[in-house]
């Protein structure tokens, strides 16, 4: 497939999926263990472009070719589909209740950065989908679609593989569904797999005393602290640090939560810290059905969910102690601290906590982002620096 041009692009659901899209496309959010642009690359062989907002444009890139398969990044590939994917001739369309799932175009139009897949619909033959397809559209399908696309990145990145040496120290439910990448270290910890595989990535390490229920997934490099509890379907992308109980939580990449406390039913970005003893409430008390901030609306609207914690962006920190009420979202840099219960929205690039906020100016910001990032060998380029500017200066961030 490598005469075949592949591009991922976005369309209006980005915007329900702030604050993770203020900083990438929509395929570059984690959900299983690898992002979905991840899960196209290993389906198609392949690394495809990204078609995004102007913006983000320079760090996500594409080429335009004579012969163009559009992927929807919103979608989450199967077998099937791949295969319904590769097979499209020119002016062809998968579509599935007028959501244009991929496409087969010479060329294509955009307003915004956006693609016109109303368009491209109308001048297409539509197919229908080989399979029902599998989507990330809102927030919460983020932690609540994860441990079936953990069950199926499991089975990917595990096929025709064997494990690692699970070492005896260990007490091990269901061994057949754990798989520790070489160069691991896991000793001493409890790892029960009998609700769903357990993934343990290259140069990660599982301290003693941890409690681990599956399916869960432990990143490159990343770090489970000595007694954590971490129940299922749990994602810990690459080179993060985490401790306390854990339950259904997707964290990105390059994160920590290193200490005791309560995390549940979140989404937590790139670059973030939550201080020792931060907690989130994952239920209301009333029992009802959670609220999260909504940024096309400008509201908080129903998930219909009666679970759900805490969203937060990229590069944002909280401090020791902090508590986050149910359905908490916080946008890129905010910077939380001090005692009591936070708002339930906090914009991006904000300063303060629970008496109130003020703005955390984007150039100090950045001073404090190239600091933590030099920590982990990571340098924080221009391009990533215009990419942030542009977000500070947003009119609803």
């Amino acid at each position: 497939m490598a005469d075949k041009n592949f591009i991922l692009f976005d369309d209006a659901c980005r915007d329900q999926l702030l604050p993770f899209t203020f900083t990438r496309p929509v395929s570059e959010i984690r959900v299983g263990i690898y992002t979905i642009a991840e899960k196209w690359r290993q389906s198609l062989s392949i690394r495809p472009g990204y078609l995004t907002l102007n913006y983000l444009q320079n760090k996500f890139t594409f080429e335009k070719k004579p012969q163009n398969y559009l992927i929807n990044g919103s979608v989450l590939p199967d077998p099937r589909l791949v295969a319904q994917l590769v097979s499209l001739q020119p002016n062809e369309a998968i579509v599935e209740n007028d959501l244009l799932i991929a496409c087969c175009v010479a060329d294509f139009s955009m307003a915004d950065g956006l693609l016109n897949t109303q368009e491209i619909i109308s001048q297409s033959k539509v197919l229908v989908p080989a399979t029902p397809v599998r989507t990330i559209r809102k927030l919460t399908d983020i932690f609540s679609k994860n441990g079936e696309a953990l069950r199926d990145d499991y089975k990917l990145i595990t096929y025709k593989r064997r494990s690692a040496t699970i070492f005896e120290s260990n007490k091990v439910i269901n061994r057949h569904d754990i798989f520790i990448e070489e160069g691991a270290i896991v000793e001493f910890a409890y790892l029960n797999a009998s609700n769903g595989p357990i993934y343990i990535g290259k140069k990660a390490e599982i301290m003693e005393g941890a409690m681990i229920r599956g399916p869960f997934a432990l990143g490159e490099g990343s770090v489970v602290k000595m007694g954590a509890k971490i129940y299922y379907p749990t994602t810990i992308g690459p080179h993060c640090k985490v401790g306390g109980e854990i339950n259904n939580v997707v964290m990105f990449a390059n994160s920590n939560k290193a200490h005791d406390g309560y995390l549940g039913n979140a989404v937590i970005g790139e670059w973030c810290n939550l201080g020792a003893d931060t907690n989130n409430s994952n239920l209301k008390n009333d029992y009802s059905n959670v609220k999260l901030w909504n940024y096309p609306a400008q509201k908080f609207e129903d998930t219909g969910l009666q679970f759900c914690g805490l969203m937060m962006g990229d590069h944002s920190k909280c401090g020791i102690n902090t508590m986050f009420n149910t359905g908490t979202v916080v946008g890129v840099f905010a910077n939380i601290f001090g005692d009591g219960f936070p708002r339930n929205y906090i914009p991006s690039f904000s300063w303060g906590g629970a008496a109130g906020f003020t703005d955390y100016k984007v150039e100090k910001a950045l001073k404090v982002a190239e600091l933590v990032m030099e920590r982990r060998g990571v340098t924080l380029n221009e391009t990533e620096k215009e990419i942030l500017r542009h977000i500070y200066n947003l009119p609803k961030k």
